[in-house]
């Protein structure tokens, strides 16, 4: 008899709200929430406040950091520092939409000496891995940079 898959779904309920201008804000049930307003690059009056695009490039990049810190915890791997830069690039996709059509990524993370191949390794599999990014239609170049960092006694 064969044996059946069950394919979870999770959900990720947003509720967003026009304030007033080119302003709305974000709500999650249960979390602080979030002003977005479009940005001074698109006309936007509110430079100190998070775009839309803001919270796409954060989202792949804090989905990149996370899956990391949890690959190292499952794995074992001692995690003395991390840290992700990342860029959205916007301009004139290959179907002359304009988009976001990359977003660069810098991943500097220290780990124990000796322990720099399995870091370097881990991080290639949560890059691969990471939900968000592997969600979105373009690209996330990836680079990694990893240094020994003998832990504090």
């Amino acid at each position: 008899m064969p044996t059946r898959v069950r394919h979870r779904e999770f959900h990720f309920p947003v509720q967003i709200t026009y304030d007033d201008g080119l302003r709305a804000t974000a709500r999650v049930e249960g979390k602080p929430p979030l002003r977005l307003a479009t940005p001074p690059e698109f006309r936007g009056e509110d430079p100190d406040q998070w775009s839309p695009e803001d919270a796409l490039v954060t989202a792949a990049a804090s989905c990149l950091a996370v899956t990391i810190a949890g690959l190292a915890h499952r794995e074992g791997l001692p995690l003395h520092h991390l840290d992700v830069q990342a860029d959205g690039v916007v301009g004139r996709r290959s179907d002359g939409r304009f988009g976001f059509v990359r977003i660069e990524q810098r991943v500097t993370l220290a780990t124990d000496p000796g322990r720099e191949d399995a870091a370097r390794a881990l991080a290639g599999r949560a890059d691969e891995m990471c939900l968000v990014t592997a969600s979105l239609d373009l690209p996330a170049q990836t680079t990694v940079d990893v240094r020994a960092l003998s832990p504090a006694k």
